[in-house]
């Protein structure tokens, strides 16, 4: 009999656990820094990753209207294995590139939302290929151009709800 081995592409925080409270420093209550991301199990293919990080309970959970992007990342290294806790720009790992959030500026924005709790997905995305410059792209020109080439995804959420 022969034995298969599963690999599972997973994405782990240890700033928050999988459907965890977020905790303040990493919103705007707080230091409004990134979370520490960390990845195993990449498919053998790949070529770069992508992150999106989206609220899609925006504005308020009882009638969401939008989904907010807080983070893109893309043209990851796909033999990184994380990033830490509050990167910087320039410490991004190899030819990362950043696209644009919904307060229209590249980087990380954190948790703010103006009422309720709120979902925070995490998306990471294993690519077949590394994308061209976007130019500081909108998520939705991310996905396009990355439509066709996503061989897997792992995905982590948290919750954040503000002290009144």
């Amino acid at each position: 009999m022969t034995t298969v081995a599963l690999i599972v592409f997973t994405l782990l925080s240890t700033s928050f656990s999988h459907m965890g409270q977020m905790p303040v420093r990493l919103t705007c209550d707080g230091g409004n820094i990134s979370p520490a991301l960390s990845w195993t199990g990449i498919p053998e293919e790949t070529k770069s990753l992508v992150l999106i990080v989206d609220d899609p309970d925006a504005p308020d959970p009882e009638a969401p209207k939008m989904t907010w992007v807080h983070w893109t990342l893309y043209n990851i290294p796909a033999d990184s294995t994380g990033l830490p806790e509050g990167i910087s720009t320039e410490n991004l790992p190899g030819e990362t590139l950043q696209g644009l959030n919904d307060w229209k500026r590249p980087g990380y924005g954190g948790p703010c939302p103006p009422i309720g709790t709120h979902r925070y997905f995490h998306k990471l995305y294993a690519l077949n290929t590394v994308l061209p410059d976007l130019n500081h792209p909108t998520k939705t020109e991310l996905e396009v151009a990355m439509q066709d080439h996503i061989i897997a995804q792992a995905t982590l959420i948290g919750h954040y709800r503000r002290n009144p």
